[in-house]
């Protein structure tokens, strides 16, 4: 079953362009990852500053080795100082059957 979540976070007032480095570079990794399915980046058009991550791996064990990745951890340390939440707000997400 695939694994599909949002992540969200604010960056804080004048980080909003290493924040956008720092998650153009992450997603690079992360869409070569096997089991990745879509990383797409946006942000809200009402505020710039907040960042909505869709993200979907083809099963639990594919989002596992994502989140064992080496370079995640790297990530989210310098991403935290840069953001209101203390971390990225996950929301897991389950498809509905269509119709």
């Amino acid at each position: 079953m695939t694994k599909t979540l949002l992540a969200e976070f604010t960056a804080r007032k004048g980080a909003e362009d290493e924040v956008t480095r720092l998650i153009r570079e992450y997603a690079l990794k992360v869409r070569e990852e096997e089991g990745n399915l879509a990383f797409d980046v946006y942000t809200k058009t009402a505020n710039p500053r907040a960042y909505w991550i869709f993200e979907a791996y083809r099963d639990e064990d594919a989002f596992r080795t994502h989140l064992n990745a080496p370079y995640g951890a790297p990530f989210n340390a310098a991403l935290t100082p840069l953001i209101e939440e203390d971390a990225s707000v996950l929301t897991f997400l389950e498809e509905i059957d269509r119709a």
